[in-house]
């Protein structure tokens, strides 16, 4: 059974830093890839990040381009979502996923495994 685990969520000022993390277990980490995703109230789930398996590709929104970094550290079974200079308009809860397919996916369709999400609230 794959479970996905968030963690890293918090209140933090306009400009500041978070980490969000991603363990993802029940299979050998590294043959997933990973995404993440966010979804604002009154708002649809968006995509922000993806990596796939080995690292060797990534690709980000727009909106956090410049600003937010996905990486993966294979032997802890981990996905990482560093977060620079956060706006306010960053405010969502964050959710990983992960998909057994190799490649850098956008689609929320393309995950098989979801995590519960974690909050992230930027305060002007």
């Amino acid at each position: 059974q794959v479970q996905v685990v968030e963690s890293g969520g918090g209140l933090v000022q306009a400009g500041g830093s978070l980490r969000l993390s991603c363990v993802v277990s029940g299979r050998t980490f590294s043959s997933y890839a990973v995404g993440w995703f966010r979804q604002a109230p009154g708002k649809e789930r968006e995509f922000v990040a993806t990596c796939s398996r080995n690292s060797g590709s990534t690709h980000y929104a727009d909106s956090v381009k410049g600003r937010f970094t996905i990486s993966r550290d294979n032997a802890k079974n981990t996905a990482y979502l560093q977060m620079n200079s956060l706006k306010p308009e960053d405010t969502a809860v964050f959710y990983c996923a992960a998909t057994p397919k190799d490649g850098i996916y956008l689609k929320s369709s393309s995950y098989d495994y979801w995590g519960q999400g974690t909050q992230v609230t930027v305060s002007s």
